[in-house]
């Protein structure tokens, strides 16, 4: 199994968190993984991707030129990063904040209204947990499981009602696709 994955959006909507959260619960559920981050010259509000690569193979290259997945969660995403996806892979769309359509019709797209349900849920910033939930689910490369039982490990200092927003953020994720 080979999944190369890449995140993007707004600086400060979780994207590089996301992708280490990825990476990390694919190192927990027995994989290789790489991850490879990178940010705009803004940061926050700027634009923000990375790349992550879990693998049953070892992994020659932490850069993932033809995603297998690609979870885009503001529209300049879409413009940039939707032309890399693999034919026959996954496009996840935070509907939210994306109102364009693919060009692209080889490719699956996914409808995810990320920012939505965080909101439902009661805060924006689980939105990256949400869209990670609906990959989990979707590609089965990670068990939203493994996600949900990792999230303090990647955010320690967060209060517990924030760890539990989380978990239901994947929850209602996975739920969503």
């Amino acid at each position: 199994m080979y999944q190369g994955v890449i995140m993007a959006g707004f600086g400060g909507q979780g994207v590089v968190s996301g992708g280490i959260m990825l990476a990390y619960c694919g190192m927990v559920d027995g994989l290789n993984v790489t991850f490879f981050p990178a940010y705009g010259a803004e940061m926050r509000g700027g634009t923000a991707n990375c790349s992550v690569v879990l693998s049953t193979d070892p992994v020659a290259s932490p850069v993932v030129g033809q995603p297998d997945s690609i979870l885009i969660m503001n529209e300049p995403s879409l413009a940039k990063f939707e032309p890399m996806l693999k034919p026959g892979g996954r496009l996840f769309l935070n509907t939210s904040l994306v109102s364009s359509r693919p060009k692209r019709t080889d490719v699956e797209v996914i409808e995810v209204p990320a920012n939505d349900i965080a909101e439902e849920l009661g805060n924006i910033k689980c939105a990256n947990m949400v869209m990670l939930g609906a990959y989990a689910r979707k590609s089965g490369a990670v068990k939203p499981e493994t996600l949900k039982d990792n999230i303090k490990e990647i955010y320690p200092k967060a209060k517990e009602a924030m760890l539990e927003m989380n978990k239901k953020a994947v929850d209602r994720g996975a739920a969503a696709v």
